[in-house]
């Protein structure tokens, strides 16, 4: 379990392609200064399980599931990626109750500067948007953001929630999006500092939403 408070910028040393799954090698001095093989770390809104450490790099085996369902499958040696170590029962809690479990992926679509911080937007799959709520809690990246605006568009022909990746797949639905507000010191610590329209970013919803939504006889995924 994480909080959503990045604690470093991580490089990606290495990534070791082993058919079904990768080997993942990341350099973050902070995150590894107490790391013991069997922790987790959040990278880039990733629950991964430290596998093997030395010196200021740990490494994490990744499955194939993890990589096709966030963006960790695209990533090469030097990309930056937010990292998190879970959290302790002592810690304060600084973000929101995060898992870890990438419910799906978003475009950003959109930055708005203004004189004090930057308001993004991002575009989310359809089935998250039942979980979209303004003032609610979402993990962009692994970060704990407050969602200041949402609202939803109808997919057209040939359009897509998620760059054109899959066009016209989701025709006819309703793709969500939402916007963030990001301060000097978010826009500072973690990769959402640099990341422009059109690249893709790791979305978990508030788990507490799906569960309700579980209790009340609903169905989690479409």
């Amino acid at each position: 379990m994480f909080t959503g408070i990045v604690e470093e910028l991580g490089e990606v040393v290495a990534i070791d392609d082993l058919g079904d799954a990768a080997r993942l090698t990341v350099r973050g001095p902070r995150v590894t200064g107490d790391v013991a093989n069997g922790d987790s770390i959040a990278v880039s809104g990733v629950c991964l399980t430290v596998s093997s450490h030395n010196g200021d790099a740990f490494t994490a085996d990744v499955m194939r599931e993890t990589l096709i369902r966030s963006s960790l499958g695209a990533l090469a040696p030097g990309a930056v990626v937010n990292l998190e170590r879970s959290v302790r029962l002592a810690d304060r809690l600084g973000g929101h109750l995060v898992q870890g479990h990438v419910d799906g992926t978003g475009t950003i679509t959109s930055r708005t500067p203004a004189e004090h911080w930057e308001v993004v937007r991002i575009a989310a799959p359809p089935g998250l948007n039942r979980y979209i709520v303004e003032k609610g809690s979402i993990a962009v990246d692994g970060i704990s953001l407050t969602i200041v605006s949402a609202g939803e568009d109808i997919v057209s022909a040939g359009e897509d929630e998620n760059a054109g990746k899959n066009a016209g797949k989701n025709a006819g639905k309703n793709a969500g999006w939402f916007e963030v507000s990001l301060i000097p010191e978010t826009l500072k610590r973690t990769t959402l500092g640099t990341k422009q329209p059109g690249e893709t970013v790791n979305l978990e919803v508030d788990v507490i939403a799906k569960y309700v939504e579980k209790l009340l006889g609903g169905t989690v995924r479409p």
